[in-house]
């Protein structure tokens, strides 16, 4: 049946960042924020640049809108701010809104790639050539913020996709705040770092967040503003601050500075999906382990991340031999 229908996205091929974003007629917005145009060089995809940002169809604080641009809610070093982008005629338009506004515009080139050299990547393999070929506006995001891509990620460890979006959902929307600006209906900005420390232990539980994971987003917010000064560091540095933290691994660290940092080498270890997806797309090996994927991605030292993007992208992933594994859902208990 995995050869006759397209799989389901999970969390890893989303993480490829294949993002829909339509198009249409400009939105015309009720009220004016502050605006900037940036012009990049060469060919930029917004739907692959920010796909990676969106935790879920349902995420409150992203949205791809009809009219062809991206809203973006975000907790920024001075307050709450709301960014819509899109690209006309080569030309990308932001206009912000909020205190953090003024911030996240200056963002706007980093956040779209401008810090990213896709230029020096080199292809070694046919699958991931097709796919370089096939999306030239792949760039690798930068956003300058920790917390925001350190957090779900946690929420993301050892569940199903839906168990972690679902989570995600729930409690920014009950404890985050509404975005600035006129937005798209039903988008909130998470909660700052003291918010999220004082959601009580039974909240976690409604929204289906066992103690570990709960207990590991508390540790982190504690100390959310060292983390925060990670990302003046290197990628790996920035890591090794990160898994100070009891709860944050390999994996969780990989995840957040592939955001904050745009960091083009920091490969995912310890998924579930995503070496069994490398092996089969480049030595038709289902059955890879992290070991043999990086054995694998060796010839790509320096840009092994954008290589397993391309992979994602490439569509070449093995059909499923077992069943889903079960939602569950311990707030039920």
């Amino acid at each position: 049946m995995a050869g006759r229908f397209p799989q389901r996205p999970t969390r890893t091929t989303v993480r490829g960042g294949d993002v829909v974003v339509p198009g249409g007629v400009p939105r015309q917005g009720a009220v004016a924020g502050r605006r900037r145009s940036w012009v990049p060089e060469g060919a930029l995809d917004l739907g692959l640049v920010l796909g990676p940002l969106r935790r879920g169809p349902g995420d409150p604080t992203f949205r791809a809108v009809p009219d062809g641009s991206v809203w973006r809610a975000s907790r920024t070093p001075v307050g709450a701010g709301t960014l819509r982008v899109a690209l006309r005629s080569g030309v990308v338009e932001a206009e912000a809104w909020g205190p953090g506004g003024e911030w996240l515009l200056d963002q706007v080139p980093s956040m779209l790639g401008a810090l990213d050299e896709p230029d020096v990547f080199v292809p070694r393999h046919r699958a991931v050539a097709l796919a370089w070929r096939r999306r030239p506006g792949l760039r690798l995001t930068r956003t300058g913020l920790v917390l925001e891509s350190l957090i779900p990620s946690v929420l993301e460890q050892k569940v199903t996709t839906d168990e972690a979006y679902r989570a995600w959902r729930l409690l920014v929307r009950k404890y985050g705040e509404p975005a600035p600006g006129p937005v798209p209906p039903g988008m909130f900005v998470m909660p700052t770092a003291r918010q999220w420390a004082l959601i009580p232990s039974w909240e976690w539980h409604r929204a289906g967040v066992d103690d570990k994971r709960a207990s590991t987003v508390l540790r982190a917010v504690r100390v959310a503003g060292r983390l925060e000064e990670a990302v003046g560091m290197a990628p790996g540095d920035a890591r090794a601050r990160l898994e100070l933290v009891a709860g944050i691994g390999p994996w969780t660290s990989a995840e957040t500075v592939q955001r904050s940092h745009g960091a083009a080498d920091e490969v995912t270890v310890g998924d579930l999906h995503l070496p069994g997806i490398v092996g089969f797309a480049l030595a038709g090996d289902r059955d890879a382990d992290d070991a043999v994927m990086l054995a694998l991605l060796e010839p790509y030292a320096g840009q092994r991340h954008r290589a397993a993007r391309l992979v994602l992208l490439s569509g070449r992933v093995p059909g499923r031999r077992a069943p889903r594994m079960p939602r569950g859902d311990i707030g039920r208990l």
